[in-house]
């Protein structure tokens, strides 16, 4: 915890304008980090991933795969892999504990109840993450402001106590617009479900279009109310 911490407080004089030179400089500050990347395909994180791709950052990248997740988001990591050449792990859930879930619960236990929605997101999601982020020193996160309310006032850079690591948000303060151009203008591939309304893609069964002016996590776990709609991968006290 040590070094997370040393980390951390190096953090609060860099500029964080420029991803790969925020990269670079921890990197010659301190020896044998582990930066890690986890991506959805978000539009967020495809744009890390472009950056992480084209200036050859040191920064491993890994995806968890939940079992649940649209064709179109397949297509995505596929088409990701081949445009970048890169090597994205993936992460799947323990076989035993989804085994577990789906006898005694059935496919669609999450519909029931906030607890029921959390227990399946923390076998096929948050317990994968920990282990993905083992021996990790710093996340890197497509989190943005926008996403809901309280990511509105977090730092670029913050200590996951959980995890022991540190989080680094490099596009925390971009917006829609910024961030759509970005990948207009390098011809960055993407899930296509976002041409047809979807705002935050996570699970098929947990996800769906937003009306035109919806909020940004709208569409995701809609049938629970807005305060409660974070999955236990990013939690912000």
């Amino acid at each position: 915890m040590r070094k997370v911490e040393a980390i951390f407080e190096f953090t609060k004089t860099m500029n964080v304008d420029s991803l790969s030179a925020s990269i670079t400089e921890l990197y010659k500050n301190f020896s044998g980090l582990n930066a890690v990347f986890s991506t959805s395909f978000s539009l967020e994180d495809q744009v890390i991933t472009h950056l992480i791709a084209t200036h050859d950052l040191k920064v491993k990248i890994f995806t968890l795969d939940t079992g649940r997740h649209f064709a179109e988001t397949y297509r995505t990591l596929e088409a990701t892999r081949e445009r970048y050449a890169l090597d994205i792990q993936t992460m799947f859930p323990q076989s035993e504990a989804v085994e577990r879930l789906m006898s005694a619960k059935g496919a669609y236990s999450f519909y029931e109840s906030v607890a029921a929605r959390q227990e399946c997101c923390g076998i096929r999601k948050v317990e994968p993450l920990t282990r993905a982020l083992k021996g990790a020193d710093l996340w890197l996160t497509g989190i943005r402001r926008v996403h809901s309310i309280d990511r509105e006032n977090l730092p670029h850079f913050e200590i996951d106590h959980t995890h022991a690591v540190v989080k680094f948000h490099p596009l925390l303060d971009w917006s829609d617009a910024t961030l759509k151009a970005f990948i207009d203008e390098h011809n960055i591939p993407y899930n296509k479900l976002y041409d047809k309304g979807f705002l935050s893609i996570g699970c098929e069964p947990c996800t769906r279009a937003v009306e035109p002016g919806g909020g940004m996590r709208s569409g995701r776990w809609w049938w629970e109310s807005p305060d409660k709609k974070e999955c236990g991968l990013h939690i912000h006290r």
